[in-house]
């Protein structure tokens, strides 16, 4: 059968739709086995077909897997069972719940769609093994019927919208713990709808801001935190508040971090409010911190800014807990601090009665957050 030139077309909907061209032509293959199927199949056929896309010919197989004859299904089966019945008096003495009953064993049914018996398969080819495909091609009609014709549209649509579904799905996959940058398309009750282009996806009230405002049409960069198969297209969700976000953020401003000459130890983060960064290089000559800063504030403003005005604390990581625990609760400065639980990891600190506040922060954010850094 002659489908005439079919290239132009597929490079179209490939084109369009940005899709690889072997799943087209999976759709082709599948809506015309459906066409086949139904104007000229019979009951017991597994119709395959096979689309050479430079000729624009097709063939069509009744494809079969060879299974063993049920006679010697059945003559193994009642073999192992014998095997099985035959219990030493001595085991039965140890297990007697062995011999509560007969066993039940699960047969497999004979499928004659896609299954043929290995004496019908030697028919067809002489030196067959069970478990070999059988392929008979079929008589290949001129042209198929309208009702036919219509089966093979509504599967060519149905398997091209599977396959870019799964082509979306697969690109925001890859995506999972990166920025993306969206838009704002509407809020529903408490969710925010942000549109990625290809799909919209959904910032949860929990992955919001604390007094931010998501209005539509604002452009705003997402954290893609989760990406799961949906029912009509994937569904993405994401945020603004995952820890992540900062690091990614860190990494699209800071070569340093970029390059990874400059690491990010940790990261504690009470969205839209404070952060604090632990970073840490071993170049030498390199200033993790004022890498991250930038000149004259400029890299972590426009973190800042993108965050909300959220305030970020970049701190200087170390292996030693008192110089860390130290570091973490600046801009405080502490007088002493001392390990008072090691397995428990306690560290006690004090600090002048004019930094005390400071330390603490307000309603405990700073010690909170800097016990949350380093663990301890």
């Amino acid at each position: 059968m002659q489908l005439g030139n079919l290239m132009p077309v597929i490079e179209e909907i490939c084109r369009e739709k940005d899709l690889p061209q072997e799943k087209v032509i999976e759709a082709i293959e599948s809506a015309l086995a459906t066409a086949y199927r139904r104007d000229f199949g019979q009951k017991n056929q597994n119709i395959k077909v096979e689309f050479d896309l430079k000729t624009g010919t097709i063939k069509v197989f009744d494809v079969k897997t060879v299974v063993a004859d049920p006679e010697e299904v059945k003559t193994s089966t009642d073999s192992e069972r014998k095997k099985r019945d035959v219990i030493p008096e001595a085991s039965l003495a140890v297990q007697p719940e062995i011999n509560k009953g007969p066993e039940k064993l699960e047969e497999k049914k004979f499928n004659p769609k896609k299954e043929i018996t290995l004496s019908e398969a030697k028919k067809i080819k002489k030196n067959v093994k069970v478990g070999e495909e059988i392929k008979r091609e079929l008589e290949i009609p001129t042209s198929f019927g309208r009702v036919a014709a219509q089966a093979a549209k509504q599967v060519i649509i149905q398997k091209l919208r599977e396959a870019e579904k799964e082509v979306i799905y697969q690109e925001f996959k890859a995506q999972e713990g990166k920025i993306v940058s969206g838009l704002i398309q509407r809020k529903e009750k408490n969710n925010v709808f942000v549109d990625l282009d290809k799909v919209t996806a959904i910032l949860p009230l929990s992955e919001q801001i604390k007094g931010e405002k998501y209005l539509p049409g604002q452009r705003i960069k997402v954290y893609i935190s989760e990406v799961k198969k949906g029912t009509r297209s994937p569904e993405v969700i994401v945020s603004r508040a995952h820890p992540d976000i900062l690091s990614e953020l860190f990494r699209t401003e800071v070569p340093e971090v970029a390059n990874r000459v400059v690491e990010i130890k940790a990261i504690a983060r009470e969205a839209g409010s404070r952060s604090k960064v632990a970073v840490w290089t071993t170049e030498k000559g390199i200033d993790p911190i004022g890498s991250c800063i930038g000149q004259r504030g400029s890299r972590i403003q426009t973190i800042i800014a993108e965050l909300g005005g959220e305030k970020i604390d970049i701190i200087e990581y170390t292996d030693n807990p008192i110089k860390f625990v130290t570091n973490a609760l600046a801009p405080a400065k502490i007088s002493e601090a001392k390990i008072i639980d090691e397995e428990k990891k306690i560290i006690a600190v004090k600090v002048k009665p004019d930094q005390l506040s400071l330390a603490i922060g307000r309603a405990g954010q700073n010690v909170r957050l800097a016990a949350k850094l380093t663990g301890w």
